[in-house]
């Protein structure tokens, strides 16, 4: 037979990495990305073990999960702290690789959708082409995207098209679809300060900063805070120095270093309520799409890659007679619980950060610092049956 034809609504992490996965398994597949091109934009991501050996499927003995293991940025210890500077907690990469098979990389956004795109066939990526409907096929129709350049049909369709996903709002109408955490977050990458730091996460009353260090040298800065929806500034350094301008280094040189328009602001949207199913027909929603969730684990991206593998995997070779209807119906059955289950251990986290009352936040510290003594590991424990998972082509 001849090969299947997939059509993926969106270029971000999780839908270069469905198209990816279903190229090397004989698919004919078309992304579908509104932006003019894929500029080398954004922050950084984390992509822990659960991720990499995903992506250890791709890439054939290049294996692209070796690739962003190359990425890693630093080896050593990091850590909780106050903003006045105290550390509450600390671990290490070492203690990750043990308890997870692996070390959790943050790397640069841009350079993995390079890595991606880069295990595409040509003429598989076109940018400029937003998809402006979706009819979900099923049995024996296919699906169909319609565009301004006319319709493609497809006997799958993924749908990566992010937290405002216009076809989770075609094939759901009346679901909630994602909410405002009440927190909004803060992202830039900057040059290091002169005097060096440890990389932290520091948590003070309804704020949160990271300083992380990526492998070219440069810094990964994020920074929440519990604020109303829909805020922005002129300048947001002002908005970052007004919050965080009096905390401990490398804060305030980290602010300072940041260039005019280099921070990205974006409110936090979460999963309001699980959706029925990941799937209608032939049409199945991945990554934010599907599941957003808080950044507080650092599992958004990595949940998009562990989507479209698995995906790819149940949907069989494009030149085999898998019946699609009941491979999406066992992604539903596969993803729909864990994802479910990941975004409301990330709301807990993401709760917590955002404490603001002086007991609430003085009770916290006391319990994180004696847990830091008790058990060194407590942070990585959030991620206890998720970092260490493994794709089903792996086990």
């Amino acid at each position: 037979m001849a090969a299947r034809r997939a059509v993926v609504v969106g270029a971000g992490i999780g839908g270069l990495t469905a198209a990816a996965a279903l190229c090397e398994r004989g698919w004919r597949t078309t992304v579908l990305e509104r932006a003019p091109a894929l500029e080398p934009v954004g922050a950084g991501i984390a992509l822990a073990p659960n991720a990499q050996r995903c992506l250890d499927t791709l890439g054939g003995d290049r294996r692209a999960g070796d690739r962003v293991r190359a990425m890693a940025s630093f080896h050593g210890s990091a850590g909780l702290r106050l903003p006045g500077g105290r550390w509450i907690s600390r671990s290490s990469q070492a203690a990750a690789a043990e308890r997870f098979g692996g070390p959790v990389v943050v790397v640069h956004r841009a350079d993995v959708v390079a890595l991606l795109t880069g295990l595409l066939p040509a003429g598989t990526l076109r940018t400029g082409v937003p998809a402006l409907s979706v009819r979900p096929g099923g049995g024996a129709e296919p699906a169909v995207v319609g565009t301004a350049d006319g319709e493609l049909e497809a006997d799958l369709v993924v749908a990566a098209d992010g937290i405002r996903s216009g076809v989770r709002r075609q094939l759901f109408p009346r679901h909630p679809g994602p909410r405002y955490t009440g927190s909004t977050s803060w992202r830039a990458v900057v040059e290091p300060p002169a005097e060096p730091f440890e990389p932290h996460e520091t948590w003070g009353r309804g704020r949160l900063w990271g300083s992380i260090p990526l492998a070219d040298g440069r810094v990964y800065c994020y920074a929440t805070a519990a604020v109303p929806a829909g805020g922005s500034e002129p300048d947001e350094r002002d908005a970052l120095r007004r919050l965080f301008g009096s905390w401990h280094h490398p804060v305030p040189a980290l602010i300072d270093a940041m260039g005019p328009g280099t921070v990205l602001r974006h409110d936090i949207h979460s999963a309001a309520a699980p959706l029925p199913a990941h799937h209608v027909g032939r049409t199945v929603l991945i990554g934010d799409a599907a599941h957003a969730m808080p950044p507080n684990l650092g599992q958004g991206g990595c949940q998009a890659v562990e989507d479209a593998v698995v995906l790819a995997h149940l949907v069989g070779p494009g030149d085999a007679e898998t019946d699609l209807d009941a491979a999406l119906a066992a992604h539903t059955a596969q993803r729909l619980p864990r994802t479910t289950a990941v975004v409301r251990r990330s709301e807990r986290i993401a709760r917590l950060t955002a404490l603001r009352s002086a007991p609430a936040v003085a009770a916290r510290t006391v319990l994180f610092a004696a847990a830091g003594r008790l058990a060194p590991d407590l942070a990585l424990r959030g991620l206890d049956g998720i970092a260490d998972w493994s794709p089903p082509a792996a086990r």
